[in-house]
Protein backbone atom coordinates (compact mmCIF):
# COMPACT_ATOMS: atom_id res chain seq x y z
CA UNK A 1 0.00 0.00 0.00
CA UNK A 2 1.36 3.44 -1.05
CA UNK A 3 1.94 5.82 1.87
CA UNK A 4 0.13 9.17 1.90
CA UNK A 5 2.42 12.44 2.04
CA UNK A 6 1.73 14.31 5.38
CA UNK A 7 1.48 18.29 3.98
CA UNK A 8 3.10 19.14 7.29
CA UNK A 9 6.64 17.12 6.22
CA UNK A 10 6.76 18.53 2.71
CA UNK A 11 10.08 19.31 2.17
CA UNK A 12 9.75 23.23 1.03
CA UNK A 13 13.28 23.57 -0.54
CA UNK A 14 12.52 20.26 -2.49
CA UNK A 15 9.22 19.99 -3.30
CA UNK A 16 7.87 17.11 -5.58
CA UNK A 17 7.52 17.49 -9.18
CA UNK A 18 4.35 16.96 -11.34
CA UNK A 19 3.41 16.86 -14.50
CA UNK A 20 3.04 20.72 -14.66
CA UNK A 21 6.46 20.97 -13.15
CA UNK A 22 8.16 18.93 -15.47
CA UNK A 23 6.98 21.40 -18.40
CA UNK A 24 7.97 24.16 -16.82
CA UNK A 25 11.66 22.87 -16.57
CA UNK A 26 14.52 23.65 -18.47
CA UNK A 27 17.77 22.30 -19.01
CA UNK A 28 20.72 23.15 -16.99
CA UNK A 29 22.88 23.99 -20.18
CA UNK A 30 20.23 26.87 -20.44
CA UNK A 31 20.52 28.39 -17.19
CA UNK A 32 23.86 28.03 -16.40
CA UNK A 33 25.26 27.97 -19.56
CA UNK A 34 28.86 29.66 -18.20
CA UNK A 35 29.42 25.91 -15.75
CA UNK A 36 28.67 23.93 -19.03
CA UNK A 37 31.36 26.44 -21.36
CA UNK A 38 34.03 25.97 -18.65
CA UNK A 39 33.23 21.77 -18.80
CA UNK A 40 33.84 21.72 -22.70
CA UNK A 41 37.22 22.67 -22.64
CA UNK A 42 39.19 19.63 -23.97
CA UNK A 43 41.24 18.93 -20.75
CA UNK A 44 37.77 18.30 -19.24
CA UNK A 45 35.87 15.91 -21.58
CA UNK A 46 38.32 12.77 -20.59
CA UNK A 47 36.92 9.94 -21.75
CA UNK A 48 35.20 7.81 -18.67
CA UNK A 49 36.59 4.18 -17.70
CA UNK A 50 39.71 1.83 -18.53
CA UNK A 51 41.43 2.99 -21.67
CA UNK A 52 40.95 0.86 -24.75
CA UNK A 53 44.20 -1.20 -25.79
CA UNK A 54 44.86 -2.75 -28.99
CA UNK A 55 44.76 -6.10 -27.66
CA UNK A 56 41.94 -6.67 -25.68
CA UNK A 57 41.86 -9.99 -23.25
CA UNK A 58 39.34 -12.29 -22.54
CA UNK A 59 38.16 -12.85 -19.58
CA UNK A 60 38.01 -16.80 -18.03
CA UNK A 61 37.17 -19.24 -15.19
CA UNK A 62 40.18 -21.58 -15.11
CA UNK A 63 40.79 -23.96 -12.30
CA UNK A 64 44.47 -24.25 -10.70
CA UNK A 65 45.65 -26.23 -7.93
CA UNK A 66 46.34 -24.27 -4.50
CA UNK A 67 50.09 -24.42 -4.58
CA UNK A 68 50.74 -23.40 -8.53
CA UNK A 69 48.45 -20.30 -7.98
CA UNK A 70 50.43 -19.69 -4.65
CA UNK A 71 54.10 -19.88 -6.65
CA UNK A 72 52.75 -17.39 -9.46
CA UNK A 73 51.34 -15.16 -7.18
CA UNK A 74 54.80 -15.41 -4.96
CA UNK A 75 56.84 -13.50 -7.63
CA UNK A 76 55.19 -10.20 -6.94
CA UNK A 77 52.52 -7.71 -8.70
CA UNK A 78 51.74 -8.44 -12.67
CA UNK A 79 51.75 -12.27 -11.78
CA UNK A 80 48.89 -12.49 -14.35
CA UNK A 81 50.78 -10.83 -17.34
CA UNK A 82 53.78 -13.01 -16.58
CA UNK A 83 51.47 -16.26 -16.82
CA UNK A 84 49.76 -15.39 -20.04
CA UNK A 85 53.16 -14.38 -21.47
CA UNK A 86 54.47 -17.89 -20.67
CA UNK A 87 51.47 -19.37 -22.06
CA UNK A 88 51.95 -17.29 -24.26
CA UNK A 89 54.90 -18.83 -25.58
CA UNK A 90 54.37 -22.68 -24.78
CA UNK A 91 51.46 -22.46 -27.17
Amino acid sequence: MKRKRKPERADRDNPVWTKKTFARARKARDVLPELFTAATSASLLKPRGRPKTGHARTSISLRLPPETLARWKATGPGWQTRMADTLTKAV
